[in-house]
């Protein structure tokens, strides 16, 4: 008995069984269910604003001194006056501070009553909603 070694096959010899194969395509499309509408409308009022304003203007005296003194003087404030002693150092047969002049500064105070009319306004949003949708007209005052 003689051996043949074993062969493939051969593909022209088997039968082939044909099988059905199904696709699915899964996809989104918008439908339009209704449509909203979004505006708003400014309401404005007049409204007089009074305020007191309040100002300051301040008096510059320059006051002429001539005085000899030992040391310079301090800024002071006499009442309402706010006083810059200046020196100047003149050579003598010795040196002293001459006070040369005080600046002097007064601060006055006026107030004035002001009133202007101006333009407040407010926002307010209405929505209107189209056919098809499930929703009435949202009325602002109700919260919705």
């Amino acid at each position: 008995m003689t051996l043949e070694p074993k062969r493939d096959p051969d593909p022209r010899d088997q039968e082939v069984i044909p099988l059905h194969a199904e696709q699915v395509s899964i996809g989104t499309r918008r439908v339009v269910t209704g449509r909203v509408k979004v505006s708003t409308v400014t309401h404005s009022r007049e409204e007089l604003v009074e305020q007191l304003l309040r100002k300051e203007r301040v008096e510059i005296e320059r006051v002429a001194m001539g005085q000899v003194v030992q040391e310079v003087p301090q800024v002071r404030e006499e009442g309402d006056v706010i006083i810059i002693p200046v020196v100047e150092e003149t050579v003598f047969v010795e040196r002293r501070l001459v006070l040369k002049e005080e600046v002097r500064i007064r601060r006055t105070y006026e107030t004035q009553n002001y009133q202007e009319r101006v333009v407040l306004r407010r926002q307010e949003a209405i929505i209107t909603r189209g056919p098809g949708d499930s929703k009435r007209s949202a009325d602002p005052s109700a919260g919705e």
